[in-house]
């Protein structure tokens, strides 16, 4: 399963999670380093609704509802 949690990287390059992650096991992770002036308005509301947001869009009854749509490219 992939899973993204918003962390902060402070100038030495320590990486800090900001909500707490339980693994099984050591995960290797991608770090994606965002620029701030790209935390504005609707991109930052965007990216805090994802997690809210993913409970009712990962559901069959959406897939269904979206079906008549063309598949993406």
């Amino acid at each position: 399963m992939i899973r993204t949690v918003e962390a902060v990287i402070d100038a030495e390059g320590r990486v800090r999670v900001l909500e707490r992650v339980r693994l099984p096991a050591h995960r290797r992770a991608l770090v994606t380093i965002l620029d701030d002036a790209a935390l504005t308005g609707t991109d930052e509301t965007a990216l805090l609704s994802e997690r809210a947001l993913a409970e009712d869009w990962d559901r069959a009854e959406e897939d269904v509802a979206w079906s008549h749509l063309p598949p993406e490219r």
